[in-house]
């Protein structure tokens, strides 16, 4: 009898936050199509109103890029997080970037993880904004509930809620 009861599927979930400051982007609205065809997995996408880089949730970092152009972290929940810092900016070599993690240290929400220089990449690059992407989303079950906001601050708002089905 009580185990029907206590059986039942709870499901798992994670709230993931703004990981800079500034105006959400549709990801499909992202100029470049690896981004925006969601090449890469679903996503979503912020033009910074400053330079800082947040963890968008409690994680590892699993993937720093040598040219410092993109984080990747794993959620408690097991989504992986990439965060790509502006477009065509692995053409840099890391200048005008600045990384406070690296691969295999644990990060809190809002926790800063990165600071750009943006005036540099305004200048260098084809793009200051910064999508984030579920690059695991196909591989695993995780329904998405997105939050309809359009100025977003780093580590306050919340962008969506990944619930592991």
């Amino acid at each position: 009898m009580f185990g029907k009861l206590f059986s039942r599927n709870i499901s798992k979930s994670e709230e993931i936050f703004a990981y800079a400051t500034g105006t959400l982007i549709k990801i499909e609205d992202v100029p470049d199509p690896v981004f925006s065809e969601k090449s890469m997995g679903e996503g979503v996408a912020i033009l910074p109103a400053d330079g800082k880089i947040f963890a968008p949730a409690d994680g590892e970092v699993i993937l720093l890029a040598q040219t410092k152009h993109a984080i990747a972290l794993k959620t408690t929940l097991g989504e992986e997080i990439l965060i790509h810092i502006g477009l065509e900016t692995v053409n840099l070599n890391g200048k005008g970037i600045n990384v406070f993690v690296k691969v295999g240290d644990k990060v809190k929400k809002g926790q800063k993880i990165a600071e750009i220089d943006l005036e540099f990449i305004k200048e260098n690059a084809s793009s200051t904004v910064i999508p984030l992407v579920i690059t695991n989303s196909e591989e695993n079950s995780f329904d998405f509930q997105w939050e309809s906001v359009k100025e977003v601050k780093a580590g306050e708002t919340k962008l969506f809620k990944a619930t592991l089905k």
